[in-house]
C-alpha cells in the first residue's frame, strides 16, 4: 500500500474489533504451511513498533507464527516510521532478520525513490537479501488518459528492465491510480496489457474486492503474472476488514486460482491484532 492510502485503510481496521480466538504464541501449531508458501505478513501495520524497536517487532511477529515479512524502503517510508532502519548495513538487517527466525525476500519502494536513484536502491535490496521489489502504484493522476496509462507503463518497463539485469523482480501493487477508470476501461487491466510479462509482475490486494476487484478472478485471468498478494479477510454482509478465515471470502478459491496466477508469496497486512487472529486459519487451510 502507498503510503497516503496505508493511514486511511489501516485507520479503519483499527476500529474493528480483533476475533475471537486470538492465540499466544506459546499455543501456535508451527507446523510446515500447507499451502506451501510461508506464512508473511506486511510491516506496515507495525510501522510505529518498528520505529521503535524492529529487532524486538520482528520477534514478536515470528512468535505470533509469521514466517516471513514483507519491509518497507526506508527511503520512500521514511516518515512512516521505517527511516531507522536506513541505520543499519545489509548485512546487520540479514542477521536481525535471521535472528528473529524470519524471512525477507520483498520490500516496498515508493516510485519516486526509484525514479530519483534505482541503481541505489536496487544495490540496498541486493544488500538486504531482497529477491523483490514492489511499489505501490506508478502514481500516476487521478483520472488519467490512456496516454497517461502509457506513459507510467513505459516507464515502469524501463525500470523493471534495469531491476531484471540486476536479478531483481520488479512488482506492481493496486491502489490508487491502477484502481482508475480510463474511457470505461479500468487502468489496472490496461497496465496487465502494457507492462512486459518478462520484466514486471503483480502483487495483488485482497481488499480490493470492496472495489470489485476480484483475487481469484484476476488470477485465473491472468495466468503466471502476479508473484505475491497482500491479505485481508473481507465480509460481504458488513462491509468491513475481519480477520482471514472469520470472513466471507472463499480462500480455498482464491489460493487455488493463486498458484494458476503465479503467486509465490503473500503478506497479511491488516492491524496486529488482525493479523494474529488469521494465523490459525492460514496454518491449517488445505489447497
Amino acid at each position: 500500500m502507498s503510503v497516503t492510502s496505508r493511514r486511511e485503510f489501516l485507520k479503519n481496521a483499527a476500529t474493528q474489533t480483533a476475533a475471537a480466538g486470538f492465540l499466544c504464541a506459546g499455543a501456535l501449531d508451527l507446523r510446515a504451511n500447507p499451502l506451501g508458501m510461508p506464512l508473511g505478513c506486511q510491516t506496515w501495520p507495525v510501522r510505529d513498533m518498528i520505529a521503535k524497536d524492529f529487532p524486538g517487532t520482528l520477534k514478536q511477529l515470528a512468535g505470533a507464527g509469521f514466517q516471513s515479512i514483507e519491509l518497507c524502503s526506508p527511503v520512500g517510508y521514511a516518515d512512516s516510521g521505517f527511516a531507522g532502519l536506513a541505520k543499519y548495513s545489509g548485512a546487520e538487517l540479514r542477521k536481525i532478520l535471521g535472528d528473529a527466525g524470519v524471512t525477507c525476500v520483498s520490500s516496498h519502494f515508493g516510485i519516486k525513490e526509484l525514479r530519483d536513484d534505482q541503481d541505489g536502491r536496487i544495490a540496498w535490496a541486493k544488500d538486504v537479501g531482497l529477491t523483490q521489489m514492489l511499489v505501490p502504484s506508478l502514481d500516476g493522476p487521478a483520472k488519467p488518459t490512456l496516454d497517461d496509462v502509457k506513459r507510467a507503463a513505459d516507464e515502469y518497463n524501463k525500470m523493471g528492465e534495469k531491476s531484471a539485469k540486476a536479478g531483481i523482480q520488479q512488482g506492481l501493487h493496486n491502489e490508487n491510480f491502477e484502481l482508475s477508470i480510463v474511457d470505461g476501461k479500468r487502468t489496472y487491466d490496461l497496465l496487465l496489457d502494457l507492462l512486459d510479462p518478462k520484466l514486471v509482475k503483480f502483487q495483488f490486494q485482497v481488499s480490493t474486492i470492496s472495489n470489485g476487484y476480484d483475487a481469484a478472478e484476476y488470477f485465473t485471468k491472468y495466468p503466471g503474472r502476479f508473484i505475491s498478494m497482500h491479505v485481508q479477510g473481507w465480509s460481504a454482509k458488513t462491509k468491513k476488514l475481519m480477520p482471514v478465515g472469520q470472513d466471507t471470502l472463499d480462500w480455498k478459491k482464491i489460493f487455488t486460482a493463486a498458484k494458476t496466477g503465479g503467486v509465490k508469496n503473500y503478506f497479511v497486512e491488516m492491524n496486529l491484532d488482525m493479523m494474529k487472529a488469521s494465523v490459525p486459519y492460514l496454518r491449517n487451510l488445505q489447497v
